[in-house]
């Protein structure tokens, strides 16, 4: 990384509007970017925010999926309950559970995917740069 020497300055401005913002009443996220410089973000820019540690999804198409994997799952799971039923045996009730939970799982990542979706249009739309990690 190249050492720039007029970060430290423009991370105070940023910082200095940012209390500005929140002294009006907006609602804002102070956040690094991508490229390691801070911005203030608008309660609508930000979509999910990826937490820190090994590999994480960070996109709404990584959440989209998610998603889909979930409902794989689901109907994977649909098919293991209902293949003996139309065999006439008895079926694995108990694999309803994870049919919940996949259910569950995939409500949850559609909403993060939809959000982050929505907040990226917006990024676009205003030419803010995009959240870095935590």
């Amino acid at each position: 990384m190249v050492y720039d020497r007029d970060r430290k300055h423009r991370n105070d401005e940023v910082y200095a509007e940012h209390r500005a913002a929140l002294a009006r009443g907006e609602k804002r996220i102070l956040q690094s970017t991508t490229n390691g410089e801070l911005h203030s973000y608008r309660e609508d820019e930000i979509g999910f925010l990826a937490g820190s540690g090994t590999p994480q999804v960070r996109t709404w198409w990584g959440m989209g999926i998610l998603f889909c994997l979930m409902v794989v799952l689901g109907l994977g799971t649909l098919v293991v309950v209902f293949l003996p039923l139309a065999s006439g045996g008895s079926a694995p009730w108990g694999v309803l559970f994870v049919t919940v939970f996949a259910g569950l799982l995939g409500w949850y990542f559609f909403g993060l995917a939809r959000d982050e979706y929505r907040a990226t249009k917006i990024r676009r739309s205003r030419g803010t740069p995009d959240p870095g990690d935590r």
